[in-house]
């Protein structure tokens, strides 16, 4: 007879918050329920209910769980999870999941395209999976669970804590159900509810009345029908917990001393005060009545843990097929094991107390050999024990008592880990072996090197450098063969070190695996090494290199015969690493050279299939092409790239890149939504260089916009994530406050700020060429005194002025010199050819024409007016108050009328406003055409024929038509490529 329960008990509460959670995820208002509960509470059987409740809505379920079996197997319960809804409905085909297609492809096979791994951070993988939910719940809501998270790896953790954080505005509820004893998985629990981003349910054990009524509902009785004898019983000895409360029923019943049948239940005999004290003689009680081989075959599946295969059960107990399945049927029948869902050679036991009780019933001696047996089999029949065979080898060697070999298997599994991403549980995992390599005795110095090695490496993958530091201080640098492998151990270290801006521990790195490579080492041995110090030089941590220029040629003598070497060999990675830092610092000499070395690395990524140090090579060549030219498509294709092998921290890179282009020519709406859009994915995964320069993008947005509240807040966030130690402060003093303060009509705080810049620059090997120094600084140096002919003919040799925004800049100051040498028609083309540069770039292109209009002024040179009165237009319409006055003010000087501001102005063609027509002028303009009298004009404007008269002269004027035939003749000729509004009784005409 079944005891089980065919209704929920007690947990009606529990299971509304649950109901209330789901039906939020269809109005995108994700979030994570913690189901904590003992063993037997009721965990199970309450997720259960809310994921029948979500097949019954049509939500999409997806389902994983964790065991002690593969508690150090990255991702086990997620990939569970994903394959619990793939097997259904397939994977998704999403095109906007195209970018994380290679981060799901760890967790997903069927999405792996035999691309080498793109080597993104645990973090990726984590948005990876939360826009995979995402758009699995777009619209209808999603549902996962994950049962035994307590049993869960870290990696696996490490995404769930990410899925809380950032489940709010998502249709995904995510249940996780775990026990309360003290460990990662509850930490995270309590932790999350403390940040109030989770809930978190407490299974309480139930109340008499709720244990009353699930007795009375596991053995089909009304409650009054229950023997008083029995529910003493159970409220003495069940502890509120369902799971005991069954097996006490079960007891009763098998025992014969309780008898349930159509007409009730009743007690058969006393049922005495024998109280089992434990599952574990129960549980053994009805492992027994499977005889010997059941019961040796339920033993083997204990120790292999509570999930386990059932091919290798057989292997290790030698049953055949016939009796296998038959044992299996009936343990199946006895509820003591079932069919586990994730793959069919695996079964589960029903509990995890089911196994331990069965564990506890055994004999150490017993639990040794059936661990032995089990070792032997699994390394002969699973040769190079592959997946997560390896891990649990190494527990079995660990339960025969073999601690050795344990760790020899730990050790292996956490290489594994470590080559697959999975940092954390390499950790663990070498961890493990290290602590018993200590205490074995007889063991090779060189085996727990080797195990040290490792754990250093991934230390140094997962960022923990101190410790991967000191670790490293323990492996003693001897001369046997075996120093290249731990030179190339301090190589990975000062990587680390640099990547964390840790240029002394760098440098010791350096010095530590030049040591073991002796000073007879030849070039191919030192070639990373090489890679390294030249970025230390660069950071100055070489004595002899004082200056930016010094340390830069130094860097470069370095890189160049790493290169050489490099391509030689061939060492693929080195040489790309090498190329590209060559073509940084090239572009102080020509950009036409840095291009060639990025075509070299790119030749290089190709041939040798090198996926990210291609998108690498493409991004920098996109750079240097928007740079040069304006032109973006370089930039798209790297975006496109960098998306398509799930690169996403290049993709980030790329886009910040369109974004800063996008500010440049002013398109503010673009720029805004691609930076809002990458400063949050790039905080949410902590790519910090990418987040400032993100920050600073949107700092110069608001400064572009006359915005300084807005670009403080930006400064201020910048500043937080410690932007001041970047390499990005060029790009705040230049692009950002110099502007901010010339639209404040402050330039001489804007010269101040390019100071700084400069300054900057002067102490540090320059990454940034738009800041200033080869544009808009001299510029305003020139126009205030402080900057000849000389001084231009220096800057415009440099290799910056061949930059696109750079070169409106000069184009400006040239004008302004010649006119102000009386070389009034050159400074006029001047001119000419800057609007032409700086058409992509309309905010500087009007912005240079106040500027050099107030020179011209002065001068008396080029055509000041209207210069000034097409800026004056465009910054009022940007409504940028400050310029719009000083253009206003200029054309005062001039003797210019200022324009009347009346509505419909903004529909005028640019080339009218310019020419300082009103928007009365225009409308007569455009009636001119029809060849419409002075009398038919006054009618159809409200206005008197004299005052239609006055207007027409001035149009003349302005114009510079002869006659009346003059100007119809130029107002069909505008007609003919503009679409002008109806004048008369319309808005434009009533203003």
């Amino acid at each position: 007879m079944r005891v089980l329960s065919p209704t929920l008990v007690g947990r009606d509460t529990e299971l509304r918050l649950l109901e209330g959670h789901l039906a939020d995820t269809r109005r995108l208002r994700g979030g994570t329920v913690f189901v904590v509960g003992e063993p037997g509470i009721g965990k199970t059987r309450l997720v259960g209910e809310c994921v029948s409740q979500a097949f019954l809505a049509g939500v999409p379920v997806l389902r994983g769980r964790a065991s002690p079996t593969n508690a150090l197997m990255p991702f086990r319960p997620i990939t569970e999870a994903l394959f619990s809804l793939f097997r259904t409905d397939g994977p998704q085909h999403d095109p906007k999941l195209a970018p994380y297609r290679p981060a799901l492809a760890r967790l997903v096979p069927e999405w792996r395209t035999g691309n080498p791994d793109s080597g993104e951070s645990l973090v990726v993988v984590a948005e990876a999976v939360l826009r995979l939910l995402s758009a699995t719940g777009r619209d209808r809501g999603c549902l996962i669970v994950l049962d035994d998270l307590h049993d869960a790896d870290a990696e696996t953790l490490a995404v769930v804590e990410y899925l809380v954080d950032n489940l709010v505005g998502q249709p995904v509820l995510l249940v996780a159900s775990l026990r309360p004893d003290a460990g990662p998985a509850t930490d995270l629990a309590r932790l999350t509810q403390q940040r109030r981003v989770a809930t978190v349910l407490d299974l309480k054990p139930l109340d008499p009345q709720q244990v009353h009524q699930l007795a009375a509902s596991c053995l089909g009785v009304r409650p009054p029908d229950l023997p008083d004898p029995v529910l003493r019983r159970l409220l003495r000895d069940g502890d509120g917990n369902p799971l005991v409360i069954e097996e006490l029923l079960r007891a009763a019943l098998d025992s014969g001393a309780l008898s349930c049948t159509a007409d009730g239940c009743r007690l058969v005999r006393e049922l005495g005060d024998e109280v089992p004290t434990s599952l574990v003689r129960n549980v053994a009680q009805r492992a027994d009545r499977l005889g010997a081989d059941g019961r040796d075959l339920l033993n083997i599946s204990a120790v292999l843990g509570r999930r386990f295969s059932i091919s290798a059960v057989q292997e290790i107990s030698g049953l055949d097929d016939r009796s296998l399945l038959a044992h299996l049927a009936a343990a199946t029948a006895a509820q003591l094991i079932g069919p586990d869902g994730a793959e069919p050679d695996w079964y589960s036991f029903r509990h995890a107390l089911t196994a331990d009780a069965l564990l506890a019933s055994l004999l150490p001696a017993t639990v040794v050999a059936i661990a032995r047996r089990a070792v032997n089999v699994l390394t002969a029949r699973r040769p190079g024990l592959p997946g997560e065979w390896c891990q649990l080898t190494a527990r079995l060697c660990l339960m025969a008592g073999d601690g050795t070999g344990a760790a020899v298997h730990f050790a292996e599994a956490g290489r594994r880990a470590l080559a697959d991403g999975a940092t954390a549980s390499a950790i663990t995992l070498l961890d493990q072996s290290n602590q018993l390599l200590s205490t074995a005795v007889d063991i090779d110095v060189d085996v727990r090197a080797e195990v040290l090695e490792s754990l250093v490496y991934a230390l140094t993958e997962a960022g923990q450098l101190d410790r991967a530091f000191e670790l490293a201080g323990t492996l003693i640098p001897t001369r046997r063969p075996g120093q290249q492998q731990r030179a190339a151990l301090h190589t990975r270290l000062a990587w680390g070190a640099v990547i964390a801006g840790r240029w002394g521990d760098a440098a010791d790195q350096v010095a530590a695996a030049r040591a073991l490579l002796g000073p007879d080492a030849g070039p191919e041995d030192t070639v990373s090494v090489d890679v390294v110090e030249a970025h230390l030089v660069i950071e100055g941590q070489v004595k002899s290199q004082d200056d930016g220029p010094q340390r830069a040629a130094h860097a470069e003598e370095i890189a160049l015969r790493a290169v050489r070497v490099a391509e030689t060999l061939p060492a693929p990675v080195a040489a790309c690493q090498s190329w590209q830092l060559l073509a940084m610092l090239a572009r102080h000499r020509s950009f036409d050279e840095a291009e060639t070395y990025l075509n070299r690395m790119l030749a290089v990524a190709e041939r040798h299939a090198l996926p990210i140090w291609r998108v690498h090579a493409v991004l920098r060549l996109g750079v240097n092409r928007a740079m040069r030219t304006g032109d973006i498509h370089g930039l798209e294709q790297a975006l496109h790239d960098a998306q398509a092998i799930g690169a996403i921290a290049l993709a980030y890179t790329a886009e910040s890149s369109l974004a800063l282009e996008a500010l440049l020519r002013a398109e503010y709406a673009t720029a805004d939504e691609i930076s809002a859009r990458c400063t949050e994915a790039t905080a949410r995964l902590r790519y910090v260089d990418d987040h400032q320069y993100n920050l600073l993008i949107r700092a110069m947005l608001a400064a572009h916009q006359g915005d300084r509240p807005g670009m403080e807040a930006q400064l201020a966030e910048f500043r937080a994530w410690d932007g001041e130690q970047s390499l990005h402060m060029p790009l705040l003093y230049g692009l950002c406050r110099a502007f901010q303060a010339l639209l404040e009509e402050n330039p001489a705080l804007a010269r101040a700020e390019l100071g700084h810049a400069r300054a900057w620059e002067e102490r540090n090997p320059s990454v940034y060429y738009l800041a200033g120094r080869y544009g808009l600084g001299l510029l305003l140096e020139v126009l205030h005194g402080q900057a000849d002919q000389r001084d231009y003919e220096r800057v415009r040799a440099s290799p910056g002025a061949g930059l696109r925004w750079n070169q409106q800049f000069l184009l400006f100051a040239e004008a302004v010199l010649l006119g102000r040498a009386g070389r009034r028609a050159e400074a006029a083309a001047a001119v000419v050819r800057a609007q032409q540069v700086s058409a992509c770039y309309p905010r500087t292109h009007h912005l240079g024409l106040r500027l050099v209009a107030e020179a011209a002024l002065a001068d008396g040179w080029g055509d000041p007016v209207p210069w000034l009165r097409a800026a004056e237009e465009y910054f009022h319409l940007a409504g940028l108050r400050t310029v719009t006055g000083a253009c206003r003010a200029l054309l005062r000087r001039a003797g210019a009328k200022t324009p009347q501001r009346r509505s419909g102005r903004s529909q005028l063609p640019a080339a009218l406003i310019s020419k300082g027509l009103t928007v009365r002028e225009y409308e007569v303009l455009i009636l001119l055409a029809d060849r419409h009298g002075n009398k038919e004009i006054a009618q159809q404007l409200f206005i008197s024929p004299r005052t239609v008269e006055k207007h027409v002269a001035s149009l003349m004027a302005k114009i510079g038509c002869d006659d009346r035939a003059g100007l119809r003749e130029y107002a069909t000729n505008l007609l003919r490529v503009a679409d002008p509004p109806v004048v008369g009784r319309s808005p434009l005409a009533g203003s």
